[in-house]
């Protein structure tokens, strides 16, 4: 008697426990299915909110979205969406966040590169001239650095993106940017006699930045300062790269002269 209890009590815990570990039901299509359009109708709606520049109201629609509908497709578009907002009302830095943010969340999704340009851009704008603050060889070249970083960045994972011209303008701006940065600490060192530090200082930036169309001047300045320092093959080798290489730039006038200069002076 005992032994059929206890089977039967031991089957009846099977049961349970077999209950209580197999899955639950998928959810049901037609809800899943109403919670698409619920999400895509709250969007469409939020977008017409952003595109009437209500900034505060899309904001707020767009993080109901993202908390109510965080597992959709629109949820992500909504991501998107609020750091779109940030860069129209120029927060450029917490633009920035917000866009690397969706990235690194979101790998695969296929708005990525889209928001991989707005980083670009964003940090482009932000390192732009500004009338009131010193030249901008004379900055600290944080900011230009991480645009230069993120700029190549995209050009090589995104190589055939109709954003390409643009990416490749804004890439050759802030590299000149970069290489005047150099030049003008090398001719800082050049004044003070500082004559290794100024080679260094020019070899790295022609070295490092590629494309920045300051090539001519960067070599003529290296040049010179092999001069001074009495190195007069290294000079002249640097004045002779510069004809052979860029001869329509107008760097090569002086590298022309200083070349004469050696040949009447015998060095």
């Amino acid at each position: 008697m005992r032994v059929r209890v206890l089977a039967a009590t031991l089957t009846a815990t099977a049961l349970l426990t077999l209950a209580a570990c197999t899955p639950s039901k998928p959810p049901d299509s037609g809800e899943a299915l109403q919670y698409t359009e619920h999400a895509r109708l709250a969007y469409q709606q939020a977008l017409q909110t952003f595109f009437d520049k209500d900034w505060e109201a899309a904001t707020e629609q767009f993080k109901e979205i993202k908390r109510k509908y965080g597992q959709s497709r629109y949820g992500r578009l909504a991501e998107l969406r609020l750091a779109d907002i940030a860069f129209e009302q120029d927060k450029l830095a917490e633009a920035v966040g917000a866009y690397k943010g969706f990235v690194q969340a979101h790998r695969n999704d296929p708005d990525v590169s889209y928001a991989q340009y707005r980083v670009c851009k964003a940090l482009f704008l932000q390192v732009s001239e500004a009338l009131l603050l010193p030249p901008q060889e004379e900055r600290d070249q944080a900011n230009v650095r991480e645009a230069y970083i993120e700029l190549r960045r995209f050009r090589k994972e995104h190589p055939q993106s109709k954003h390409t011209p643009e990416i490749a303008y804004m890439l050759e701006t802030v590299t000149g940017r970069l290489v005047r940065h150099e030049l003008y600490v090398a001719r800082f060192y050049l004044n003070e006699d500082n004559f290794e530090a100024a080679v260094s200082r020019v070899q790295y930036a022609l070295r490092n930045f590629d494309g920045s169309g300051l090539e001519p001047e960067a070599i003529v300045l290296l040049g010179e300062t092999y001069l001074k320092m009495k190195k007069n093959q290294e000079a002249r080798e640097a004045f002779r790269r510069v004809l052979a290489s860029y001869p329509e730039s107008p760097f090569s006038t002086p590298a022309k002269k200083f070349l004469q200069h050696m040949d009447a002076t015998g060095r």
